[in-house]
């Protein structure tokens, strides 16, 4: 998709939809942005006389489409409610352009024009507007084929031209423009790939989707078979894949935008292609959603795809451990006793816990980047989807200082998140009479224990966890993409820190 931005009047801008956004109607509060009023002016106050008589309420992200308008060079005009201006929010907004694009992209058009970067917002600038303009019109245009014998054919948005006042600078626009469109198809991709089924995306399948994104000589792809694991010592995914025919894979993905003296940041995602639970097997009931158990690893994937686009100056290292989860007679069993990359012994008492027996050996393995951070994000526990349902990632960590850059990465990409505590306490419940420690800690604070369990396995460097369980899909409507939105924020702001190895402080106990 192409994007543009243009000093042209909504009035005079020739293309074939004009989205512009409208207040409610407000008698102590009236307020209209200077876009409307032009265009308004234009259409002889037609849109004035919609709000008056109750033909458009412009509630916060609803929709009317004006074929045809005389008085503009707009083919069509696309109004989105703002809502209320007296109790009007960045979320309200977020909101309005979310459905904005959700509506063009079902309309036969392939070019439009919007203006959204009239001030609306005291602390929001307008190339922010314009960058989220453009990650939503990305996201917007997200169709999944793939398996369909006859997939419809429509007209999809190719290009954007987002208007920018009078005045403002089109190339700040143009920058911003860009940035969203990267972090949009950044979150594509990963939701291209959590919906893709378990027969196609396998291990193999995802390692091979890594290769052919390193391929233009921007990554560093190392991927890591059976052979190489066995000799690593990584016994914790191999153990997990013994149940299934296909082999499992360690993927290793190198950005570098920095010298070579800045520690990386080292993202972990946990890449299960299916998982039936193995031996301690699910209930058949939505199984098939167990394909998005690699939601973790998508988002990896989605992060690299959006470094690829925005080159970022920063050095980064993703990590995933991929296997499939199946309960053949060679499969892993209740009370076996398996050997981690660590040396850490593990007493196996559910098998259907093996998220994190995967993740703790690519923990390990991030040791040898000597990282600035690691993150790791797993499609963890059904414990975290009772606790903060879809709205919201669990963040767990060992470090305080790295928790509050995620919130913040969160709440500035609105992929929202919650810190959940991993105190002492909670580690006692993984005492194991027959191993280092056991792979579940009982039934109460389920994804507490889990993240606890990880924590053994990133005692050496800066560490946080995302449970993205309720998050990364969205039952049968398929993959979100998140945390893509969040680990792209966390490493623009890293990025803009010019955070480098001395500024490292010791861990933040919590």
């Amino acid at each position: 998709m192409h994007f543009s931005a243009s000093n042209a009047a909504a009035t005079d801008i020739s293309t074939q939809c004009l989205v512009l956004p409208v207040f409610k109607i407000h008698p102590q509060a009236p307020r209209q942005t200077p876009a409307f009023k032009q265009v308004d002016q234009a259409l002889g106050g037609l849109l004035q006389r919609l709000l008056d008589n109750g033909d458009f309420p412009a509630d916060t992200g609803s929709t009317l489409l004006l074929p045809e308008p005389q008085g503009i060079q707009a083919q069509r005009l696309l109004l989105i409610g703002l809502g209320d201006p007296e109790n009007f929010s960045e979320p309200a907004l977020r909101s309005a352009i979310l459905a904005a694009f959700s509506a063009a992209s079902k309309l036969a058009i392939t070019e439009a024009a919007a203006a959204f970067t009239d001030p609306l917002l005291d602390d929001r600038e307008p190339e922010w507007q314009a960058r989220l303009c453009a990650e939503n019109a990305v996201k917007a245009s997200y169709r999944y084929t793939h398996g369909k014998s006859t997939a419809k054919e429509s007209v999809t948005l190719a290009s954007l031209t987002v208007l920018a006042a009078e005045g403002v600078a089109t190339d700040r626009i143009d920058e911003s423009l860009a940035l969203g469109a990267g972090v949009g198809a950044g979150i594509n991709f990963a939701r291209e790939l959590g919906n893709l089924p378990g027969n196609v995306l396998t291990p193999r399948y995802l390692a091979e989707q890594a290769v052919e994104l390193g391929n233009n000589g921007a990554l560093k792809v190392t991927v890591l078979g059976d052979d190489e694991l066995e000799e690593l010592g990584a016994g914790a995914i191999l153990a997990v894949g013994k149940g299934s025919s296909e082999p499992s894979r360690l993927i290793v993905l190198e950005y570098q935008g920095a010298p070579d003296d800045q520690p990386p940041h080292v993202l972990v995602g946990k890449g299960i292609t299916f998982d039936t639970g193995g031996i301690s097997i699910k209930p058949s009931a939505n199984m098939d959603e167990m394909r998005y158990d690699m939601g973790g690893a998508a988002s990896v994937m989605g992060t690299f795809k959006t470094l690829l686009e925005v080159k970022p100056a920063i050095n980064v290292v993703g990590i995933i451990a991929s296997a499939e989860n199946m309960p053949d007679g060679n499969a892993l069993k209740p009370g076996d006793v398996i050997t981690t990359l660590k040396g850490l012994t593990v007493e196996v008492l559910n098998t259907d816990a093996e998220g994190r027996l995967v993740l703790c050996d690519a923990l390990t393995y991030a040791e040898r980047f000597k990282p600035a951070s690691v993150v790791d994000m797993a499609t963890l526990t059904g414990a975290m989807v009772i606790a903060l349902g879809g709205e919201a990632s669990g963040v767990f960590s060992n470090d305080d200082g790295l928790a509050e850059e995620l919130l913040e990465a969160a709440d500035e990409s609105w992929d929202r998140a919650w810190q959940l505590p991993i105190w002492d306490e909670y580690q006692k419940l993984l005492e194991s009479n027959f191993a280092d420690l056991a792979n579940i800690g009982g039934r109460g604070a389920g994804a507490i224990t889990a993240a606890c369990f990880l924590s053994r396995f990133a005692s050496d460097y800066r560490w946080a966890h995302l449970d993205i369980a309720g998050t990364a899909w969205d039952g049968k409507k398929g993959a979100t993409g998140r945390p893509v939105g969040l680990l792209t924020q966390y490493l623009f702001d890293r990025e803009a820190e010019g955070l480098d190895a001395d500024q490292l402080g010791p861990l933040e106990e919590v």
